[in-house]
């Protein structure tokens, strides 16, 4: 949210590179959990979301060149006010684009169709962004607790959803 834009040295940050830094706070490292349903994972990116991945030579800058193309850019987050880009960005890491995109609309009463378009952007223009994010959160949260891997997985999604509230 608001801690996004750093000024660096010589070169301003774009929103994305501070949404991403946060992001890999939350992924971890290789891990290949026997019940995670992406299978083998590093920096958050799974082998079943990437099957032609070598995912244990996945490179950090590899990574943040698939989140920017095929969640951040997939969810439209530089038109979103600056309070939901990153909610949308690690929703859709977490749970999938179209399911984000999802929370989103049911977060601000449009169908949730999994697309944003003109009436999801013009329901968001007219709607508080604060509100929007406390409901997003809640719509997340009340799906992940739905999920049959909440009971291994669930502490870690609850945590994660916490920090966002945080920084709403």
């Amino acid at each position: 949210p608001r801690i996004f834009e750093r000024r660096q040295t010589h070169r301003v940050r774009s929103e994305f590179d501070g949404a991403f830094e946060i992001l890999i706070g939350h992924e971890g490292g290789h891990v290949d959990h026997p019940n995670d349903p992406g299978g083998e994972t590093k920096f958050g990116i799974s082998k079943r979301s990437y099957p032609d991945v070598n995912i244990a030579r996945l490179t950090l800058e590899d990574a943040k060149a698939i989140y920017r193309a095929d969640y951040w850019d997939r969810v439209k987050a530089d038109e979103l006010p600056s309070e939901l880009r990153f909610l949308l960005f690690d929703g859709a890491v977490n749970a999938g684009v179209a399911q984000s995109i999802k929370w989103l609309q049911r977060a601000v009463g449009v169908r949730d169709d999994g697309v944003i378009g003109p009436i999801t952007l013009a329901a968001i223009a007219e709607s508080n962004p604060h509100q929007i994010a406390s409901n997003f959160l809640g719509q997340r949260l009340k799906h992940m607790t739905d999920l049959k891997h909440w009971d291994q997985f669930g502490r870690g999604w609850a945590r994660r959803i916490a920090d966002n509230l945080t920084n709403v």
